[in-house]
C-alpha cells in the first residue's frame, strides 16, 4: 500500500499529514494581572505547552521560590519557556542607551536561568531619526547581540506600528541583514504587520528560515484610525488574512511557536485557563482553514 493510498482510506491520517508545521504558544502579556504560577497552570490546563514569559512576573516568582523553582515549575507543567519579552530601545540611537544595556544583561541572565534562548526586542519609539541614524541602529544592533550571546540568547528585532525608526517588516529585515550577527533575528508580529504601514508583497521578502520567532493575533474590525496599541484580538476574530499570512510564514520555513500576545483588560484580568481555552479554541479554527 503506498503512502497516498494509506492517506486516502484515513482521513484523519490525511489531515495530520496537513498539520500546519506551528505550536501554540501563551504570551504571559495575555494574563498581566496573574502570577508567573497562576498563569502557568491555567495556560497548562488548557493544553498549552509553551510560554513567552514576562522577565519582572520570572524576577517576583524568582525572589520568593528562586530562579531553580521557576525551572522546576515550567517542567513540572509540562511546559517551556521558548521565548522572552524583552528591552526596548535596544536599535535606535538613544541618550539612555547605557541603561538600556544593562537592563539587557539583567534580563538575559534571568531568563536564561529557566532555559529561554531567545529575547524580544521591540521598537516603539516616536522620536525623530535621520539616514545616519540607521548606521547607528545597525552597529547598536551587534552590541546588543555580543551581550546577548554572552548568555546563550538571541535578540530578536520586532518592528512596531507607528514606530519613526523601525515600523515595516522591510526595514526590520534591512537592519537585521546590514548587522549581520548570528545572535540578531529579525520576528515577525501580526499585528504590527497587518495594522501598520506594511504590505502583503513584503512578506515576499523574508527568506526562507530568516523569521525567528512570530506573535500571533487580529486586527479589531474598527476604523483603522481607531487602531492602538492594544487593539488586538484573538485570531479569528478580526479582520487580519491569517490563513493567507499562515501559509506564506510556513512557505518561508518558519516551524516555530505561535505566541499569542493580547492587551485588552478583560484578558489580562481573566482567569489564564478560561482565557487561554477561548484562544485555544479559536486558534485551532484558524489553523484548520491553513
Amino acid at each position: 500500500m503506498t503512502r497516498r493510498d494509506l492517506l486516502a482510506a484515513s482521513p484523519a491520517l490525511a489531515m495530520a499529514a496537513k498539520k500546519p508545521p506551528f505550536e501554540l504558544c501563551m504570551h504571559q502579556t495575555t494574563s498581566a494581572s496573574a502570577g508567573f504560577r497562576q498563569s502557568l497552570e491555567g495556560y497548562s490546563k488548557a493544553g498549552f505547552h509553551m510560554v513567552e514569559v514576562i522577565p519582572p512576573k520570572v524576577a517576583e516568582f524568582a525572589k520568593a521560590e528562586g530562579i531553580a523553582g521557576a525551572k522546576r515549575l515550567l517542567g513540572d507543567l509540562g511546559m517551556k519557556a521558548v521565548s522572552s519579552s524583552g528591552v526596548r530601545g535596544l536599535a535606535e540611537p538613544s541618550p539612555t542607551r547605557p541603561k538600556i544595556l544593562e537592563e539587557l544583561k539583567t534580563t538575559c541572565e534571568l531568563i536564561a536561568g529557566i532555559g529561554v534562548d531567545r529575547i524580544v526586542c521591540p521598537c516603539g519609539t516616536t522620536a525623530t531619526y535621520t539616514a545616519d541614524d540607521y548606521k547607528r541602529g545597525v552597529e547598536n544592533l551587534r552590541e546588543a547581540g555580543d551581550i546577548a550571546k554572552q548568555f546563550g540568547l538571541t535578540v530578536m528585532l520586532e518592528f512596531m506600528r507607528g514606530s519613526t525608526f523601525i515600523g515595516t517588516l522591510p526595514t526590520a529585515l534591512n537592519t537585521v541583514r546590514e548587522a549581520a550577527h548570528s545572535n540578531v533575528k529579525p520576528m515577525l508580529d501580526f499585528y504590527h504587520f497587518w495594522a501598520g504601514l506594511s504590505k502583503f508583497e513584503d512578506l515576499e521578502l523574508i527568506r526562507s528560515g530568516e523569521l525567528h520567532h512570530v506573535h500571533f493575533q487580529d486586527v479589531a474590525k474598527i476604523p483603522r484610525e481607531m487602531l492602538d496599541s492594544r487593539t488586538r484580538e484573538i485570531p479569528g476574530d478580526g479582520v487580519s488574512p491569517l490563513a493567507k499570512i499562515l501559509r506564506m510564514v510556513a512557505a518561508k520555513g518558519y516551524t516555530g511557536p505561535l505566541s499569542v500576545e493580547l492587551f485588552y483588560q478583560r484578558f489580562q484580568d481573566g482567569d489564564p485557563f478560561t482565557v487561554a481555552k477561548e484562544i485555544r479554541g479559536k486558534c485551532e479554527a484558524v489553523l484548520r482553514t491553513v
